[in-house]
Parts: structure tokens; C-alpha cells; sequence
């Protein structure tokens, strides 16, 4: 009997030793929507549900061999990148993403952790801008992180259809500007364009803090495009199944962030 060939969807991206962000997250997003994950860890941090107290960047030819591994061995379909805390990183990354042509690249730009934490060094913003953000099917930044790429100040939808426009102008074919920093009321409103749909999914704005679920979102953005979905309906499906994570989180540490569900958010 023969194994079915299984397509992979990759994460680059910072590992969260509590386990509601980053790879872990990002690994538990994959399994949950029957994808193979594989992973590549560009920084460590030593973090739990009350915050980041220590990052650790590895020596970046590490990250360029952990890479070279999945590339060489691995059908993948996605790739979802996070974490990537230097430029040196950020170039690594890039060069290779140049050479092996994924078909798809969702781009979280993690700037500042759900704590506050600060998780980009100052050299690297540039970087992102001009290395990654050509070469991502989508980004999918939060309000601050977009301010800090595009320099637009966002305080209502006006201002960010003009971030949105900024990103794209940058080069990112498609972008998701997640509207929970956003105060539109009792509902959240992430806005979408690749240039030809653009788009609002709109949902209740919950009373509850998550953790990870911007690695989540991207996470399984990344899935669904290893499934087959179009980049519009793989987008619109992640926001529904980040809302079920959040209402069915958990707190597994002593912090007031919630843990998101991501198995029993997939299963409904």
C-alpha cells in the first residue's frame, strides 16, 4: 500500500517556550487543518503567559542549514515566516525564500510581543520592508506594526485603507491589516486587498486577551493555501477560526492572556 504524498507548509519564526505563540503555536494551527508542518527556528524566547524575559537569536548559518533541510527534502506549499529579530536573519531568510520560489509567503511582521515586549531590532525594520515585503503573497500586520512600516499614523478606516496602500506600494501583493487595536465598536474589522478584491471581515470584539493569535492567523492563512483555497477565501476562513480559538482559550498559566483552542476550533 502506498503513503500518500502529504504537501508541508513551513513556519520561520521564534520559538515560545510556553507554548501559545510563535512555532508552537504555529505547528499546532498546522496539525489542526491536516497539514505537515515543518519548522525552522529563528529565534528563541524564554516567555510565558505574563511575558518575553529573554531572546536568543541562533548563529544565522544554523538557520540557513534548518532551512536548506526542509527545502531539500520537503514538497512545501507554504510558507508562513514570524519572528525574525535581526537584519542579518531577516537577509537570510530572503535569500533563500529568492532562490527556492515557495508558492505562497504570509508574512507576520512580529515587531512587539502581545506584552509589549519589543522583538525587532532597530536595523532590522528596513530590512523587512525592503527584503521580505516584495516577496510575500500577503502580510498580515496589527495597527502598530503596520504604523511602524508604513509611518501612517492609524487612528480610524480612512487612515488605514491609506496603510493598506502603503504596504502594497511596498511591494506585498496582498495584505491583511488586523483591526483589533482599532476601536470600531463592539465588532473587529480586518481589512483585505490584493489589488483586485478588497474586502472586510468583520466579527464580535470578545472581552478576552489572546496569546499568539497573530502567529495563529498567519498560521493558518498558510494552511489553507496548502489545501487548495484561494488567497481570499484562505484568509476569510483563518478570521473565522481564529474567533472560535479565542472563545474556546484557556489559561494555562498565571498570566490574564488566554491560550488559544486550536484543536477544538478546528473541529466545529
Amino acid at each position: 500500500m502506498q503513503t500518500p504524498t502529504v504537501v508541508s507548509a513551513l513556519t520561520i519564526a521564534g520559538s515560545d517556550s510556553g507554548g501559545g505563540a510563535g512555532i508552537q503555536a504555529d505547528l499546532k494551527t498546522f496539525a489542526a487543518h491536516g497539514v505537515h508542518g515543518l519548522s525552522a527556528i529563528a529565534a528563541l524566547t524564554a516567555q510565558h503567559t505574563r511575558g518575553v524575559t529573554a531572546v536568543h537569536v541562533p548563529d544565522v548559518g544554523f538557520l540557513r542549514a534548518q532551512l536548506d533541510a526542509c527545502f531539500d527534502d520537503f514538497d512545501i506549499g507554504a510558507v508562513k515566516i514570524g519572528m525574525l529579530a535581526t537584519a542579518e536573519v531577516i537577509g537570510c531568510v530572503a535569500d533563500v525564500l529568492e532562490a527556492r520560489r515557495p508558492p505562497h509567503v504570509v508574512l507576520d511582521p512580529v515587531m512587539v510581543a502581545t506584552s509589549g515586549a519589543k522583538l525587532l531590532a532597530d536595523d532590522a525594520l528596513q530590512a523587512l520592508r525592503t527584503r521580505l515585503l516584495p516577496l510575500a503573497s500577503i502580510v498580515t500586520p496589527n495597527i502598530p506594526e503596520a504604523e511602524l512600516l508604513t509611518g501612517v499614523r492609524i487612528a480610524d478606516g480612512e487612515a488605514a485603507d491609506a496603510a493598506i496602500a502603503g504596504l502594497r506600494a511596498m511591494g506585498a501583493r496582498a495584505v491583511l491589516l488586523k483591526g483589533g487595536h482599532l476601536d470600531e465598536g463592539e465588532t473587529v474589522i480586518d481589512r483585505y486587498d490584493d489589488g483586485l478584491l478588497d474586502a472586510e471581515f468583520i466579527h464580535d470584539r470578545l472581552a478576552l486577551e489572546g496569546h499568539g493569535t497573530g502567529c495563529t492567523l498567519a498560521s493558518a492563512i498558510a494552511a489553507n493555501l496548502c489545501l487548495g483555497m484561494p488567497l481570499s477565501l484562505a484568509v476569510e476562513t483563518a478570521t473565522d477560526y481564529i474567533e472560535r480559538a479565542l472563545r474556546g482559550g484557556y489559561r494555562p498559566g498565571r498570566g490574564d492572556v488566554v491560550v488559544l483552542d486550536h484543536f477544538g476550533a478546528a473541529a466545529r
